[in-house]
């Protein structure tokens, strides 16, 4: 049940990165777990496993902080096509091996481009995401994450001024 736990030690220990391991009670909430963590909710990184609208062959594991929204239009763009939308609770595990919620910001399945926005690394030195289990949580050095999941950095959060020019 803890695969994706175990992978991520391993591959974190293999490129030396700096992390610590934080075992809590399960929480799904952002804004909880980040207090149980000692971290910012903008610290955490909210992975959401989307898919091209259409299609279940293009699949972006797209990694933005605890604090912002996704703009699927962006994501959409992203991965080649107009729209994207978020898959399935089972394809989510299927793909990851992890249920909602406890996705990690790295991706081990070739057929997932990892996209992550800007924000989240220039903002906090570390970051902070549930480690593919719900009640364990991984802090990790921002630039050694970059270093070790090279992912594609991309904004696509919404624009906070222009979701408030539009009416609700």
């Amino acid at each position: 049940m803890h695969a994706v736990f175990q992978r991520l030690v391993s591959l974190l220990d293999s490129h030396q990165a700096r992390y610590r391991v934080i075992f809590h009670p399960a929480e799904g909430q952002s804004a909880r777990v980040a207090e149980i963590r000692g971290t910012e909710p903008g610290q955490g990184a909210k992975a959401m496993l989307c898919s091209l609208k259409g299609t279940d062959e293009v699949y972006g594991l797209v990694i933005l902080s605890g604090d912002q929204k996704l703009d699927m239009k962006k994501v959409g763009a992203a991965l080649g096509g107009k729209k994207a939308q978020l898959v399935s609770p089972e394809l989510a595990r299927e793909l990851t091996g992890c249920v909602i919620g406890a996705i990690a910001p790295l991706s081990f399945d070739p057929r997932i481009r990892l996209i992550v926005d800007p924000q989240l690394t220039s903002r906090y030195s570390e970051i902070a995401f549930n480690a593919g289990r719900l009640d364990a949580s991984m802090v990790l050095d921002t630039q050694d994450y970059l270093r070790v999941a090279q992912p594609l950095l991309l904004s696509v959060t919404r624009d906070l001024e222009s979701d408030s020019a539009q009416p609700g």
